[in-house]
């Protein structure tokens, strides 16, 4: 199914590329012999859509959703991964409206909108048939997804639904985009494919369109001022008791390189290929130098990207599987063997004041929680052994040995929605709504029982919110849930900042150049 996906990708590349250049002949144009008619050249046409997703969701996108939280970090180390600041104002909420991924970001959501809207144009002076409609029906759904990731993220913002208007949108509000998005999955509904597994995977489905209006309304409170808990329960519902999907017996597999349509709780993912659909790099960010042999990678790991002590302390049950998801303290190769780092006393430890500084030694690779700064205006840990050794780090997303050695792409599929995200909505929804910690808790412990964890007679919002943590780490939710529960003012690492504008980030400067009747966002 990869590759089918990978094909419309390509193809949509060719369509796009085209685009930029005016003056070149016509090799390829829609007539009514080669105009869509079914399900796989709809699927074909569509593809542009998908691309885009692809593009920035698992490194631009991901970055905004958790680098500004307590699950990620990049410290500089010695200068290196400074990049102007731009990684250490994520993590301390002083980004600006100039911030190259608050902008980036913005341009790669509307962009995605822009390429529904086109694709919807295109399909709408066509036949009336049941593959036109669902697949209509899809892009209308993407359209409505990237105008939740929009509004999650920058609040007030255009509706966008006219393909080539030359007239600059109005903002909206919140609530306002918020009941856009939501009778737009409404009426797709009907016509969205109840089918599973490789027939739909990487596309939208009348599952994945139940699993973002349950996001809308676990968060509606947060959007528009009003509770929704009943509504988002029953979406919940209409997965957990009618959908195809159920828990996958191996937690571990949901994010291996070789994940894909047989991963029966995958709701809606982007099927990444380190050849054809690139976008994700965990295992080049992620990753130590010295674990390159360990995991047969055939590229250079480049340190950067770690989580925090306070996080990391939260995988702290019993049995859990998900704490192997992370590597912390002393490491080791497949053998057993310690993974040794050749460096000198003072490459180790660049304070070291002995009195044989150059003496050649054999470090034994230890991960530390800690990160205590050399240079604290720079968030910096230093880049000696020690330094570059700081932050625990995530193999959640596991380390391809088939990762693109020359763009250090991976296989692994990144999950936007899965059920096990749909079960502890429920149990949250069920807090909220009548505080009821017994069905809660078994709800979450489903979840604990795939893990091997303990199961829990009872819980509460606090509770789950780090079990959310543990289940759903790196997988582009923190934020929206630490702003849902009240705890995104909080501080952890290096972050002090208690502004809860920084709930939502600012309208970039050259989007308001573009269209100077956006307002900015308050308290920018």
């Amino acid at each position: 199914m990869k590759h089918i996906i990978a094909y419309s990708a390509i193809a949509a590349g060719l369509l796009l590329g085209a685009c930029t250049k005016l003056d070149v002949p016509i090799e390829s144009e829609y007539t009514d012999g080669n105009f869509p008619n079914t399900t796989d050249a709809y699927v074909a046409a569509t593809g542009p859509a998908y691309t885009q997703l692809a593009t920035r969701y698992a490194v631009d996108y991901w970055r905004m959703q958790e680098l500004s939280t307590d699950e990620a970090i990049i410290p500089a180390r010695d200068g290196n991964y400074n990049d102007n600041g731009q990684y250490r104002f994520l993590h301390k909420h002083t980004w600006s409206p100039d911030h190259p991924t608050v902008r980036g970001v913005w341009e790669w959501g509307f962009g995605g909108i822009n390429t529904c809207n086109r694709i919807i144009s295109l399909f709408e002076s066509t036949a009336d048939t049941k593959e036109k409609r669902q697949a209509i029906a899809e892009m209308r759904t993407m359209r409505a997804l990237y105008h939740f990731f929009m509004m999650d993220l920058y609040a007030n913002i255009p509706i966008v639904t006219t393909f080539g208007s030359t007239t600059a949108p109005a903002q909206k509000t919140r609530p306002e985009v918020f009941a856009f998005i939501e009778k737009e999955l409404k009426e797709s509904l009907p016509d969205l494919n109840t089918a599973s597994g490789a027939v739909t995977y990487g596309r939208p489905t009348k599952w994945m369109a139940f699993a973002l209006l349950a996001k809308l309304y676990i968060n509606a409170k947060v959007y528009t001022g009003t509770e929704m808990n009943k509504e988002c329960i029953a979406m919940t519902d209409s997965i957990i008791s009618k959908g195809p999907y159920k828990l996958d017996a191996d937690f571990i597999s949901i994010f291996m390189p070789e994940n894909g349509p047989q991963i029966t709780e995958t709701i809606f993912a982007i099927p990444y290929d380190a050849n054809k659909i690139p976008g994700c790099q965990f295992s080049r960010f992620g990753l130590h130098t010295g674990l390159q042999t360990k995991f047969s990678l055939p590229f250079r790991p480049s340190i950067a990207l770690s989580t925090i002590a306070d996080f990391y302390e939260k995988f702290n049950l019993a049995g859990d599987v998900r704490n192997t998801t992370w590597l912390a303290g002393k490491q080791y190769n497949s053998d057993g063997s310690p993974i040794l780092i050749p460096s000198t006393n003072k490459g180790v430890d660049a304070s070291y004041s002995g009195p044989n500084p150059n003496d050649k030694i054999n470090w034994h690779l230890e991960f530390s929680p800690e990160m205590p700064l050399k240079n604290v205006d720079q968030m910096d840990v230093g880049n000696d052994e020690l330094g570059k050794a700081r932050g625990v780090r995530s193999i959640k997303y596991y380390p391809d040995r088939n990762t693109n050695p020359d763009t250090r792409f991976s296989n692994n599929d990144v999950p936007v929605f899965r059920l096990a995200d749909i079960i502890l909505m429920k149990a949250e929804a069920i807090l909220r709504d009548n505080n009821d910690g017994v069905a809660a808790a078994a709800l979450v412990s489903e979840i604990r029982r795939r893990a091997k964890a303990p199961e829990v007679s009872t819980i509460t919002l606090e509770e789950l919110l780090d079990e959310r943590g543990r289940e759903l780490a790196w997988e582009a939710w923190r934020r929206n849930d630490l702003i849902r529960f009240g705890a995104f003012e909080g501080s952890w690492g290096f972050k002090n900042d208690t502004d809860p504008n920084k709930r939502i980030y600012p309208i970039p400067t050259s989007e308001r150049t573009l269209n100077p009747s956006l307002e900015q966002n308050q308290g920018y």
